[in-house]
């Protein structure tokens, strides 16, 4: 059975400039000797507790002590204000014929929420979900990625996974899976596209309106290969 597979953050929905923007702005606080900025464009696709604890490490100055649940509940309250969809994703969706799930490094209750206040829900269709909090090592390990796999019941190799960060692609990779690079979000900082590249995407799309076309090709190698 094929399958595909979609990052949430920065690939159904345009999250990341809205959590980098609350991030920078609280964390240039807490840590004023620290380029958070600069930091976070090295951070992509890691979870919030990676992210502040790469920070602090880099800080004469120490964290609140509720940090994470401070900055979480923050970015999840500007999320349910200002969230829209990736543009095309519900189009996308909608044409390619495969079933679907998500898989993310963000908490399960970010992740439905963020689908339900952009109406992907409704275009996923019950797709199952999938988060860093079900396994031991969230992304770049590739262990929530098998755990779909498995959870699932398909191979790997039928799984094709729209990923936006070199973490996330890197995961799906070693978890045996084809891996397209997603570059179209607000958020994706310069270069983005070489570095997946780099790190070995099958392919790198610029707009959803491109998956279906590069299903329909990953479809087709998949036939030769059988």
């Amino acid at each position: 059975m094929q399958t595909l597979i979609f990052d949430c953050d920065g690939v159904l929905v345009d999250s990341e400039v809205i959590a980098e923007a609350t991030l920078i702005e609280r964390l240039s606080e807490w840590l004023p000797d620290v380029d958070v900025e600069q930091a976070l464009a090295q951070a992509l696709g890691q979870t919030t507790e990676a992210i502040l604890l790469g920070l602090e490490a880099l800080s004469a100055h120490a964290l609140p002590q509720a940090a994470l649940a401070l900055l979480d509940d923050e970015i999840e309250a500007r999320l349910a204000q200002e969230l829209d969809a990736i543009e095309g994703a519900a189009a996308a969706i909608t044409v390619v014929d495969l079933p679907k799930a998500v898989v993310s490094n963000s908490r399960r209750c970010r992740v439905v929420a963020s689908l339900s206040k952009t109406g992907l829900d409704r275009v996923l269709q019950g797709a199952p979900i999938f988060c860093a909090e079900q396994v031991e090592r969230p992304k770049p390990d590739p262990a929530v990625y098998q755990l779909a796999a498995n959870t699932l019941g398909v191979m790997p190799g039928n799984c094709l996974v729209v990923e936006d960060s070199v973490s996330g692609a890197r995961a799906a990779r070693a978890a045996g899976m084809t891996v397209i690079g997603f570059v179209g979000a607000s958020h994706v900082p310069a270069g983005q596209a070489d570095r997946l590249s780099e790190l070995g995407v099958w392919r790198v799309m610029q707009r959803m309106a491109e998956l279906p076309g590069l299903v329909e090709d990953w479809r087709s190698e998949q036939r030769l290969k059988a």
